[in-house]
C-alpha cells in the first residue's frame, strides 16, 4: 500500500505544475468581495432558509416522510443523497435521487418536471438497496446508484422509472460513493469512501454495455506526478477486500463525489478536503484545491461534485457553513448558496437541470428537530 503526505507531492508535482487550475485555486482563500466580480450571498436567508446572491431564488420541490409529493402518492425518500437530472422527450426532465438508508431500506428515487418547470410526477427507480450514497450519470442516459457498505455495489437504473434496474457486478464489490464516465476513452471512474480507499477506472468489453470489464485500481508511479493503474484480482471481493487486493495501490482519504468534464475527471477526497484533477489522457494527476494552502478556506467539507459547461466545478459541503462552493478555472473560489438552520445535515445531489438554469440540491437531514428531515431544493439564477 503506498501513500503520500504534502511534502512529497510537491516532491511529484501534484501541487500546481503544468495546471491551468492549481496555481491560482490553491490559493483558495478569496472573499465575498462585489469587485472580484462574482456573486455575493445575501447577508439574509430566504423563506426556505437559503442565502442567494441577488437575482437568485429558490423553491422546495420535496420533503422526506412529509407528505406525498404533489399528492401523487409516492412519499420522498429519507436522506436523500448522490443526483443527477436527464432530459425527457417533451422538453422537461428528471431528477434522481438517492436514499442513503440502511439494511435495505435505500433505493433512489425520480421527480418528474415539465418543460415550465413544474413537478408532474414522483416514482421509484431503485427499491431494496443499502446506503445509496452517491453514484453517476451516464452518456447514455441511465443512473449509476452506488451503495456505500462494505459489500456495496452499482446498479444502474432508468430515470424514467420505465425499465427495471440492473445489477452491474462488473464495476466491482466495495464501499462505493460515486462514478463518472469519460465518452472518449469510453471507461468509467469510481471513488471509494475509506480513508485508505481507492480510485479506480473500468473498462467495458463492450461500450456501453456495463455487464463485463476490467476493473482496475490507481497506483503510483516514480516521481512524476502520474497514475497508473493494476488490474483488481477480484472484483467480487469473495476472499479479500477489492482494496487491499493491490499493495501498491495509491490510497485516497475519503473519496467522495467524481464528474468528467474535457477529457479531465475532477474528484473530491473529504478527509483532507482537496479536489483533484486526472487528465484521462496523460494520467496526470493533480491537486487543484486543497484547504490546507489557505488562511481562511473558502471550501471545506467537500463532498458531492458537478460541473457546468463552462468547466466551473460546484462543489457541496458536509459539515461546515453548508455551502456550494465554485471553483472557477480562471481561480476564482467563492460560494453561490448557503443553508441556515441546517447544522446537523450536509448538502449532497447537487446538479444542474439540462439547460443550467436551475440547481438542484438536498439538505440530507434538514432542519434539526424535523422528522426525517430530507429536503430537496430548486435554485433559479444566473449562474
Amino acid at each position: 500500500m503506498a501513500n503520500i503526505d504534502r511534502r512529497e507531492l510537491l516532491k511529484l508535482g501534484l501541487l500546481g505544475a503544468g495546471s491551468a487550475w492549481a496555481n491560482v485555486i490553491l490559493g483558495g482563500c478569496s472573499t465575498s468581495s462585489s469587485s472580484a466580480g462574482y456573486p455575493v450571498l445575501s447577508p439574509y436567508a430566504d423563506a426556505n432558509g437559503v442565502r442567494l446572491p441577488t437575482g437568485f431564488s429558490s423553491r422546495i420541490v420535496a420533503r422526506s416522510g412529509v407528505e406525498p409529493v404533489l399528492g401523487c402518492g409516492y412519499p420522498w425518500h429519507a436522506a436523500p443523497d448522490g443526483g443527477a437530472c436527464f432530459t425527457t422527450f417533451d422538453g422537461g426532465w428528471v431528477y434522481v435521487s438517492n436514499s442513503e438508508v440502511d439494511n435495505a431500506g435505500g433505493g433512489a428515487g425520480a421527480l418528474r418536471f415539465a418543460a415550465d418547470g413544474n413537478v408532474t410526477s414522483a416514482y421509484a427507480v431503485l427499491s431494496n438497496t443499502s446506503r445509496n450514497c452517491a453514484g453517476g450519470a451516464t452518456p447514455w442516459g441511465t443512473w449509476l446508484s452506488c451503495e456505500e457498505t462494505r459489500a456495496g455495489r452499482v446498479w444502474e437504473c432508468d430515470p424514467r422509472g420505465v425499465n427495471p434496474p440492473i445489477l452491474r457486478p462488473a464495476l466491482g464489490v466495495f464501499y462505493h460513493e460515486a462514478v463518472a464516465v469519460d465518452p472518449v476513452k469510453q471507461t468509467l471512474y469510481l471513488t471509494e469512501d475509506r480513508p485508505d480507499g481507492g480510485l479506480y477506472r473500468f473498462t467495458p468489453a463492450a461500450y456501453p454495455d456495463l455487464s463485463a470489464g476490467l476493473l482496475e485500481v490507481a497506483v503510483i508511479t516514480g516521481g512524476t506526478g502520474m497514475v497508473a493503474w493494476k488490474t483488481v484480482p477480484d472484483p467480487s471481493a469473495a476472499a479479500k477486500d477489492t482494496r487491499y487486493q493491490v499493495a501498491t495501490r495509491r490510497v485516497f482519504n475519503g473519496g467522495e463525489g467524481i464528474v468528467y468534464h474535457d477529457g479531465r475527471v475532477f474528484f473530491t477526497t473529504k478527509s483532507d478536503n482537496r479536489v483533484w484533477a486526472l487528465d484521462t489522457t496523460s494520467q496526470r494527476l493533480e491537486i487543484i484545491y486543497d484547504d490546507d494552502s489557505a488562511i481562511t478556506p473558502v471550501l471545506t467539507g467537500v463532498d458531492n461534485i458537478t460541473v457546468r459547461s463552462d468547466g466551473s466545478l460546484y462543489v457541496a459541503e458536509d459539515g461546515s457553513d453548508l455551502q456550494v462552493v465554485v471553483i472557477n478555472p480562471d481561480g476564482r473560489v467563492y460560494p453561490i448558496l448557503e443553508l441556515e438552520g441546517h447544522d446537523a445535515s450536509e448538502i449532497t445531489g447537487v446538479t444542474f437541470s439540462p439547460d443550467a438554469s436551475r440547481l438542484y440540491f438536498s439538505s440530507q437531514r434538514g432542519i434539526i428537530g424535523t422528522p426525517m428531515g430530507g429536503i430537496t431544493f430548486e435554485v433559479t439564477g444566473p449562474f
